[in-house]
């Protein structure tokens, strides 16, 4: 078979290259891919909001599967596009996958279906956004409505810092037209943890937790980035607290897309907090993670095409895949300044040495001239497996330590909090 994996970061690397090992797929395409899928997928230069051209190509090249990187990829309705065609596609369709295109839609299906999350209020008006924000207790939450590359997030300490966000989001529009419309919600306390599940329409099948890192800087300081780093498996999610999960989110959700008519087949990824009143869900996410999808193919001991394919096909209920024991790390370095401005075109080295100790996943970079260098914010996912997190984090580090560029930076405590007593 051959497949075409759609996007060009870290999470679409550990894709090819695990979708690469099924001995069912002869040939990988990512489009476009970046400067380090070509060592085990074709790249392929048509963008991910050409859907017409990613169809033509799919139908030309004779693509068996399609598979749905990221999230403006699914908003585009590539999914929608492909299904017409007679095409296969890992990824739920345009009108599902709103539920991460607009958070308004997600908190009204939330609460329209007894899935726990924080108090809240959405505003197309920045006049009635500042109204409410008002009422609220600080710290506030903002989020803009829509897509903004996961950093549409604001968490206000101050009245001052609200009346900013406001204006940013909506008045000025920092985030596009993801501000046409605002969530502004209660702050929640507890640690994070997300899940990654597929859901084929009928059932789930629920894989190992794993918790991303979004802040820029170590003890959670700094900016909110797409995430500088995971772990997995998170032991502050207990069988306990994984049967909350099941029964207040996953059941519900199922429940929901069938009330609302609603046609979801693909990867849902929650956002969770472990708060003291209980699991909340923070956001949903329509596709893979990442970095957590780096921690969990590297984890993951069956063939992941037999998972897609059964999610397609919607015989989930037959699957039992295998994980490897232990731990995972995946620990990204970044470009100097990033979230904010950074440069790129910074030639990359340590990569052999890295190799060594972890699966190194490409994510902004580019070949220029038969050197590798840095093309993004995020460029590169250092992610080793261990018998346990010590060891995992400890050859994930020796490994981050052996990459150099120019203004590189890497949080130092991923995973550190699941070393905690």
């Amino acid at each position: 078979m051959k497949v075409l994996i759609l996007g060009g970061g870290g999470r679409e690397h550990a894709l090819a290259w695990k979708l690469s090992q099924s001995p069912r797929v002869r040939s990988v395409f990512c489009a476009p891919g970046n400067g380090g899928i070509g060592s085990v997928a074709k790249c392929v230069p048509i963008k991910l909001t050409e859907v017409e051209a990613l169809a033509r190509f799919a139908e030309d090249e004779g693509i068996g599967l399609t598979v749905v990187g990221p999230d403006d990829a699914l908003a585009a309705g590539v999914v929608d596009r492909f299904t017409e065609a007679g095409l296969r596609i890992f990824g739920p369709r345009q009108a599902a996958a709103r539920l991460e295109s607009s958070k308004v839609f997600a908190k009204e299906f939330m609460q329209r279906h007894g899935i726990p999350t924080a108090h809240s209020g959405h505003f197309n008006e920045s006049s009635a956004a500042r109204a409410f924000a008002e009422t609220m207790a600080l710290p506030v939450v903002l989020k803009a409505d829509g897509l903004a590359l996961g950093k549409g997030v604001i968490i206000a300490q101050t009245r001052a810092e609200v009346e900013i966000a406001i204006t940013q989001i909506m008045d000025e529009r920092k985030f596009g037209d993801a501000g046409k419309a605002i969530v502004i919600e209660e702050f929640l306390e507890g640690p994070e943890c997300s899940i990654h599940a597929l859901v084929d329409g009928k059932s789930y099948l629920l894989f190992p937790s794993a918790q991303d890192h979004k802040r820029a800087l170590d003890n959670d300081e700094g900016l909110n980035t797409g995430g500088m780093g995971t772990y997995s498996p998170v032991s502050q999610l207990t069988p306990a607290l994984e049967a909350q999960v099941r029964t207040q989110v996953l059941d519900r959700f199922i429940a929901g897309l069938k009330a609302d008519g609603l046609a979801y087949k693909g990867m849902l990824f929650p956002g969770l907090m472990l708060t003291k009143d209980g699991i909340k869900v923070l956001e949903f996410n329509c596709r893979f993670g990442d970095p957590e999808t780096q921690v969990l193919l590297t984890r993951l001991e069956s063939d992941l095409l037999d998972l897609l394919e059964a999610t397609i096909d919607g015989t989930l209920a037959q699957q039992n895949p295998r994980w490897k024991p232990g731990s995972a790390v995946c620990v990204i370095a970044a470009s100097g300044g990033y979230p904010e401005a950074y440069e790129s075109g910074k030639v990359i080295t340590g990569l052999d040495e890295a190799a060594a100790h972890a699966v190194v996943f490409h994510a902004g970079t580019r070949l220029e001239g038969g050197a590798l260098k840095t093309a993004g914010g995020r460029v590169l996912g250092l992610t080793a497996t261990g018998a346990n997190l010590q060891e995992a984090r400890d050859k994930a580090y020796t490994a981050a330590d052996s990459v150099h560029f120019e203004g590189v930076f890497f949080r130092r405590d991923i995973g550190a909090r699941g070393l905690a007593p």
